[in-house]
């Protein structure tokens, strides 16, 4: 399946790797490397990272969207996908805010192949998919949108331009089960890149996400720095889930969110009590603007922990 946004992770397993190597450091300014970026004198690579640079959503944009539904097989560089967000002014100043935006992980893609001198994909597979063994995994070109076999197809009701949250007569129908869905296997989601475009299966996402939070591909200083980053999603709620290095908390669990649309997935591990949950869906958002997988997975830990 997609995987989406699990694929943040990954692109932050890379970038930590780096900075263990010595090619970057978390408090590198993004100028260093990206003069391009609004005030990216003092954006990090840490801000990049925890989703605190301030800086647009680019998938947020009105142009984004509606260029999904006149053309979802279009293919997208990483350079056009920043140039929507930087029309747009940052949302607060560096480091004094959170808001989950794409945009930062593109950037880092981008600053993995300067840093490197390879492509992302080559640079997933030989630092990540390989050493654990996730055969089932990859990062595909950007003119790919196709899903090794067997896979399953996605679905969503609802088109980009618009509210997420169907009208209460059709979501009625989508329960009845009288309204078709689209069918949006094929489109193209180089508009996700390291943001959210890898591919992976329910085995390999288990195998990724007890690394990320059992340790695994980093040294344990930069494994405890990763898992100690965590801070609340929403000021003044500490237990608001927890957003850290490329790594979301939820509850005891480490791990990540995926949402596409057409597929969901979320994936988590508990160090302390080797839980591990990988929960998928193929009709995403639902039609009352929910993710299905997310909202499986909160019954699953309800369950497991004796609170629901």
């Amino acid at each position: 399946m997609r995987v989406g946004s699990n694929t943040k992770p990954m692109t932050g397993r890379v970038i930590l790797q780096l900075v263990q190597e010595g090619k970057l450091s978390l408090d590198d300014p993004v100028s260093k490397l990206r003069p391009d970026v609004p005030d990216g004198a003092n954006i990090t690579i840490r801000g990049l990272l925890s989703m605190r640079s301030g800086l647009y959503n680019y998938s947020e944009t009105l142009e984004l969207n509606q260029l999904q539904d006149s053309d979802p097989e279009r293919v997208y560089t990483p350079e056009e996908l920043l140039t929507m967000a930087y029309k747009r002014p940052p949302l607060y100043p560096p480091g004094r805010g959170y808001n989950y935006s794409n945009t930062n992980f593109v950037l880092l893609g981008l600053i993995i192949e300067q840093a490197t001198g390879r492509p992302v994909a080559e640079e997933f597979q030989s630092r990540i998919f390989g050493s654990l063994g996730m055969t089932g995994s990859s990062m595909p070109a950007a003119t790919d949108a196709s899903i090794p076999d067997p896979h399953p197809q996605g679905y969503t009701y609802g088109i980009n331009v618009g509210t997420i949250v169907l009208p209460a007569t059709i979501q009625a129908q989508a329960k009845a089960g009288t309204l078709a869905p689209f069918d949006v296997t094929k489109d193209n989601e180089s508009w996700r890149w390291t943001a959210g475009s890898a591919i992976s299966t329910a085995d390999d996402l288990a195998e990724f996400v007890q690394a990320l939070g059992g340790g695994g591909l980093l040294d344990p200083a930069m494994q405890k720095e990763r898992l100690e980053s965590m801070q609340p999603t929403m000021p003044g709620i500490p237990d608001s889930p927890g957003y850290g290095l490329a790594l979301a908390k939820l509850g005891s669990l480490y791990g990540h969110t995926g949402e596409i649309p057409g597929y969901d997935s979320f994936m988590g591990y508990d160090p302390d009590r080797k839980i591990t949950v990988v929960v998928w869906a193929t009709n995403a958002p639902a039609a009352d603007g929910r993710a299905p997988a997310t909202e499986l997975a909160r019954t699953v830990i309800s369950r497991l922990y004796g609170t629901g």
